[in-house]
């Protein structure tokens, strides 16, 4: 009985293997790895840093042309976020020393800018910036088991997700690099605006003793000095500068720790109480918890404050821009009250025709900043329920913006307003007709 019963048994494996041969794994073309998801498998390049998570993404969801690697300081924060995690993870006995240490050694790497072209992600990736924080973890987790020894692809014995990623969730690390690249992005801007408000108060003074006429309406008013409308100029710029500067401000209240929706959950209570102490060693800032985490999960409106403060600053300049080119106009059938500095040929038909081209530039980018806020608020409206998906479309729209003003002011200050010179027999002539 033993006997037949084996031989049944026997008979039923051989059955079952030739209705379910044993499948080969696929075999790699020359110059690639193939790697595996729950999807299945796919192709990577032997020689990439990232993985599979971004090779789909990149087929899937790339459309805009603006990639991770544009954003080396997005990158960098990144880099950053994962750095004090791992230092949490091992203060919790998530990972053990000899994987953080590599860890870290790969968040140093990309802090210092190296193995940009491995992030082909599209920021503008649906998915709730899953597609960012996947290559990210992929890079790190290659450049890891590089350091160890092992191949790239292998993911042993460090893994993106098990190791690179453990406790955190896309919702707190994007979160959390995002404002650290608004808070890196503003200062370089408050720098520039800084410089303008110091162009315009020089320019004032320089031109105080220029008397002209005023226009309300756009009509004959009084006499006046010209140096003060520069002077109003100046005071305008430095306002939003200081409102700004407070908006970027408040994003140091951050999430990390609360992963997804703002529960923590997958996060040791451990590595939650040390997580904001490692970044604020590791960044040198001063980083705090937002009160409630599941509202940081729901609700961008911070980063949509510093937005529409930037769209009141584009406001703000395109009519100073204005004001610029109506008085440069002419020089015989305009105002001609000053004069702009001469740094491209106006015309290809009329010889000697100089154009305001900076301020002109300036009211474009303001044109291209307003429109980055409108994006930003659509995505601050469009978020549902306890995750807001769309704070990666605000990201980028954000740090566009910034980048835009940051160097049209530059532009505008230093090769516009400080090379302004008055008219002085124009605008003498000008105030001997003021009727009040």
């Amino acid at each position: 009985a033993k006997v037949c019963r084996w031989l049944a048994m026997a008979a039923s494996r051989r059955s079952s293997k030739r209705r379910n041969p044993i499948r080969k794994r696929a075999t790699a073309p020359r110059g690639t790895r193939i790697e595996k998801d729950l999807l299945g498998e796919r192709v990577v390049p032997a020689d990439a840093l990232y993985g599979i998570h971004t090779v789909r993404a990149v087929e899937n969801l790339g459309f805009s042309g603006r990639t991770l690697a544009n954003y080396p300081d997005y990158i960098r924060a990144l880099a950053t976020v994962k750095k004090a995690a791992a230092r949490a993870n091992r203060d919790a006995h998530v990972i053990d020393a000899r994987r953080q240490d590599a860890i870290e050694r790969a968040c140093d790497a990309l802090i210092r800018g190296e193995h940009l072209a491995q992030f082909p992600i599209d920021l503008l990736a649906g998915g709730g910036g899953i597609a960012v924080n996947m290559n990210v973890n992929e890079v790190i987790a290659n450049l890891a088991n590089e350091h160890l020894g092992a191949a790239r692809g292998s993911y042993l014995p460090v893994h993106p997700k098990r190791h690179v990623n453990a406790s955190q969730s896309t919702a707190d690390v994007c979160h959390t690099a995002v404002r650290m690249t608004v808070l890196n992005r503003g200062s370089g801007l408050r720098r520039t605006l800084r410089r303008c408000v110091a162009a315009f108060r020089a320019k004032a003074a320089e031109l105080r003793p220029v008397i002209t006429i005023s226009r309300t309406c756009l009509q004959d008013a009084s006499r006046v000095s010209l140096g003060e409308l520069f002077s109003g100029h100046a005071e305008v710029v430095a306002r939003r500068a200081a409102e700004i500067e407070r908006s970027v401000r408040s994003l140091t209240r951050i999430n990390l720790g609360a992963t997804a929706i703002g529960s923590g959950s997958g996060a040791p209570a451990s590595y939650r109480r040390a997580i904001v102490g490692r970044l604020n060693e590791i960044a040198d800032q001063k980083f705090t918890l937002r009160p409630n985490l599941y509202d940081a999960a729901q609700n961008i409106d911070d980063l949509a404050a510093v937005s529409a403060e930037l769209a009141m600053l584009a406001e703000v300049l395109i009519k100073i821009a204005q004001d610029i080119r109506l008085l440069a106009s002419g020089p015989e059938g305009g105002f001609g009250e000053i004069t702009l500095p001469a740094v491209q040929e106006g015309s290809s038909i009329f010889p000697g025709k100089i154009n305001p081209v900076i301020p002109e530039t300036m009211i474009q980018c303001c044109f291209q900043v307003l429109g980055c806020e409108r994006a930003t608020r659509l995505a601050l409206e469009r978020g549902e329920l306890n995750l807001n998906v769309f704070e990666g479309a605000a990201a980028a729209n954000l740090f566009d913006a910034l980048e835009l003003m940051e160097r049209s002011v530059a532009l505008f200050a230093e090769r516009c307003v400080s090379g302004i010179v008055a008219n002085r027999k124009r605008c003498r002539e000008l105030a001997s007709r003021a009727r009040y």
